[in-house]
């Protein structure tokens, strides 16, 4: 929202800002799919494998509580740069902190993924071809397990084009593919935030923005944990926006389960619908 905002202007943040809200939205993705993780876990009721998922999440919610000051919805973007700075003390936590989340994840995300009982129950299941997922409208982890190498983050906003990134992509375009791709996505989050702390470069946080945003309209995409953000602004040269649009991830996924509910068992049915990672808050606006 406070970028498609800075688009209106427009504004050019400074280079540290692009990082630092690089890293805070990939904080936001691994705590977002370690969470994921964690439900999967549940749904087959491997209660201690859910725990552990959970227990490594709150790391990183701690991380984000440190930097941000807010755990899990960060209201630390304003317009034209951030509120707050991650301090030498606060980097090298985050480096340390990261470090052992991403060993404790890949041990952890290697037994769920090679589990009999898991793979059972979500290799050929809830299956969504390549065509049906563009035909669908689909995004994030949804169409990238169906083989399409979509992700916002190619547009190479805030400090993304500097960084070491490409798409996770699975082809197989069942329960599996789309947990395969979240579980990767986890462990490469994790790298993209010790790159981003790695190359963080010094400077300001803000520059100062006044006046109204004028007569324009501007569009911004960005790449939620659960896939494409969408955002449209138009502005009149008042304090008020004349028209606001939000597009969820969500939204855009929940029309995939009516190709892949039909004909499945019913033991079947909470997997494949927790394989799109559903936020009905999201949606039901």
């Amino acid at each position: 929202m406070v970028e498609v905002t800075e688009k209106l202007w427009p504004v050019e943040v400074p280079p540290r800002v692009k990082y630092l809200r690089t890293i805070w939205a990939e904080m936001s993705r691994t705590h977002s799919h370690l969470l994921w993780l964690g439900l999967l876990a549940d749904a087959f009721g491997f209660e201690s494998m859910f725990l552990q998922f959970w227990r490594i999440r709150e790391r990183v919610l701690d991380l984000l509580e440190m930097t941000t000051g807010q755990r899990v919805i960060q209201s630390v973007n304003i317009i034209g740069g951030v509120r707050r700075d991650i301090s030498p003390e606060q980097k090298k936590i985050c480096i340390d902190t990261l470090n052992t989340v991403r060993k404790e994840s890949e041990s952890l995300i290697k037994v769920l993924t090679n589990d009999y009982t898991v793979k059972s129950r979500t290799i050929g299941k809830g299956v969504l071809t390549k065509e049906q997922a563009l035909q669908l409208g689909c995004a994030g982890p949804t169409l990238r397990g169906s083989g399409v190498r979509e992700d916002a983050r190619l547009t190479k906003y805030d400090a993304y084009g500097e960084l070491n990134y490409e798409p996770v992509v699975e082809e197989a375009g069942d329960s599996y593919a789309r947990a395969l791709v979240r579980a990767k996505e986890t462990l490469q989050a994790i790298d993209l935030q010790l790159e981003a702390l790695a190359k963080l470069p010094d400077g300001e946080i803000a520059v100062r923005v006044r006046g109204n945003p004028p007569a324009n309209e501007a569009v911004m995409r960005t790449e939620a944990p659960r896939g494409e953000l969408f955002y449209y602004a138009k502005g009149n040269g008042t304090r008020n926006l004349e028209r606001l649009k939000v597009r969820t991830p969500t939204f855009a996924n929940l029309p995939s389960l009516l190709v892949m509910l039909p004909g499945c068992e019913l033991a079947d049915v909470p997997v494949i619908v927790l394989s799109i990672d559903p936020c009905i808050s999201c949606t039901e606006r």
